[in-house]
């Protein structure tokens, strides 16, 4: 299978662990900010094992973890400004999460591809 559909397919697994976990937990009284960061840190961990076991095929290292967490703290960082802005203006931080999953993906799988991976 082509691993660019494997990147997608993972990401879409982890996508619904991350926003299914954030409306959950919004939908609890949980403050939307902190909701989001729990259901982002869930996808994290799933994503990274899912990612070095099926997309790359790697074997684990702490190179590999770190520049993974580097990746992820711009793709953190993206999230948030959608989810913020999004909430701003709209009262949907949801819509803003969900809008975020493109941008996250072309950029985790471009940086995974060519720096964490390589």
């Amino acid at each position: 299978m082509n691993q660019f559909v494997v990147f997608i397919l993972v990401g879409v697994s982890c996508a619904v662990i991350d926003v299914g976990l954030m409306k959950l937990l919004s939908v609890l009284g949980l403050y939307y900010m902190f909701a989001a960061t729990i259901g982002f840190a869930a996808g994290l961990a799933a994503n990274f094992a899912l990612h070095t076991m099926l997309t790359f095929k790697a074997s684990y290292s702490h190179t590999k973890l770190a520049r993974f967490m580097a990746v992820v703290l711009v793709n953190y960082l993206i999230t948030m400004v959608c989810v913020s802005a999004f909430h701003h203006w709209f009262d949907m931080p949801v819509v803003g999460k969900v809008i975020s999953l493109p941008l996250v993906a072309v950029n985790g799988f471009l940086l995974s591809k060519h720096w964490v991976y390589k």
